[in-house]
């Protein structure tokens, strides 16, 4: 097991992903989280970074990037929208050290539990969560400030996609799973 399961080894942050807040057998427990055998198949990323090196992510590698990370344009085109940040990722790591990234996540991660305990209206887990892996921090909090108050979640889930999107259309990301 990774001292941080949270996050990837590969960059992408496993704490913030719809499966990780799944309760039941679909859970997923993050990057070398208890019980990731069992339900990822091996990855060589993870064995290479945490089982050769020891590392949490590759981007505290110094042979980062590796040939595995050869084809950044399709890694990044990948129907798996959250790694279109992993290259950020590791070069923040690289740049400002692990246990900074981990802060910064946490603020995410914080801001994400917020929109999940007080918006959630059973249907937009998803996208909240890829909200807060591809929005820069300040707008995820901009967007909670501005979503509407009261007691059903259901106008407050629509309020808060609305703030989302608007903050998106801003930094040009798409809030949407590719097809």
């Amino acid at each position: 097991m990774k001292k941080n399961p949270t996050i990837g080894c590969c960059g992408i942050d496993c704490g913030l992903c719809p499966r990780f807040y799944t309760v039941g057998s679909s859970r997923y427990p993050g990057c070398g989280g208890e019980g990731f055998e069992s339900v990822h198949p091996p990855c060589s990323v993870k064995s290479c970074c945490a089982g050769k090196h020891g590392l949490e992510a590759c981007g505290q590698c110094a042979a980062f990037p590796c040939p595995k990370y050869a084809d950044r344009e399709k890694i990044e085109r990948d129907s798996f929208v959250t790694h279109k940040r992993i290259f950020r990722n590791h070069d923040f790591i690289q740049t400002h050290g692990i246990a900074r990234f981990l802060s910064e996540q946490g603020k995410r991660t914080a801001i994400l539990q917020d929109m999940l305990a007080h918006c959630d209206d059973g249907r937009s887990k998803g996208f909240f969560c890829l909200a807060a892996a591809l929005l820069q921090t300040g707008h995820l909090l901009a967007a909670v400030s501005e979503a509407a108050t009261g007691t059903d979640k259901k106008q407050k889930a629509k309020s808060l996609k609305t703030a989302l999107q608007k903050y998106a259309e801003i930094e040009g990301v798409e809030l949407a799973l590719k097809k």
